[in-house]
């Protein structure tokens, strides 16, 4: 196993170790969260864990069924005791970027829905400042190209993505510089035709997990900052 993906299996081990019997868990998506899921099914085996899972996505409930990790609705859990998720880039602030495997509206709206949010990365993943990565947006198609011009005209550039979410909807990335991340965040969401962005600045996690490789880095937001 290489040191970036040893990286992710030690944060995403750590993240499963946050997680008790009786909660519902919101259950991420992407290649460190996988390795959180691995040792909840093996707690679940070993310790008799007994929690709820709900996923961000297709392939993270097909993942949870093969490990046999029960899973629920948002529509019968609507508050959920934490989420575990990753994330593409994470500054100083807490601040992230989330969606390079297209499924950051339903992560959002899983974390919104979450009292604690967790978030698992390797440490190539921490930034000084978002935006290197590029901004994941979720579009309804029929508006695609009002939205394209839009974040031009604000000075960004957009590159559509072949595949589809799985809401069915198209997926852009959209690379311009960002210096207030909220209003930013705000600012997409404003287009007609935006479902979703990536900018996680208003649901920022409450702990940082970071795989370095040598071990975890566990770093927690303090309340109200």
């Amino acid at each position: 196993m290489n040191p970036t993906e040893n990286s992710k299996k030690s944060a995403g081990y750590a993240a499963a170790g946050y997680v008790q019997s009786g909660m519902v868990v919101g259950l991420g998506t992407g290649s460190t969260v996988k390795y959180a899921l691995e040792m909840i099914a093996k707690r679940i085996k070993n310790e008799g864990l007994d929690i709820l899972g709900i996923p961000t996505s297709e392939a993270t409930a097909g993942l949870a069924m093969k490990l046999g990790i029960p899973l629920s609705t948002l529509d019968e859990h609507p508050v959920l005791d934490m989420a575990i998720d990753g994330a593409d880039e994470v500054d100083p602030g807490f601040n992230l970027i989330k969606g390079g495997g297209g499924a950051h509206t339903r992560e959002k709206i899983v974390a919104t829905a979450s009292k604690r949010f967790i978030v698992v990365v390797d440490k190539g993943k921490v930034v000084g400042k978002l935006g290197d990565f590029g901004i994941p947006i979720e579009v309804l198609p029929f508006g695609a190209g009002l939205v394209k011009r839009k974040i031009e005209g604000l000075g960004g550039t957009v590159k559509q993505r072949n595949n589809t979410s799985d809401n069915g909807n198209m997926l852009m990335d959209a690379r311009m510089e960002i210096r207030n991340p909220a209003e930013l965040e705000d600012l997409l969401n404003s287009i007609p035709g935006v479902i979703e962005n990536g900018i996680f600045a208003h649901r920022r996690p409450e702990v940082v997990i970071v795989g370095d490789g040598a071990g975890v880095v566990v770093i927690e937001r303090e309340d109200g900052k």
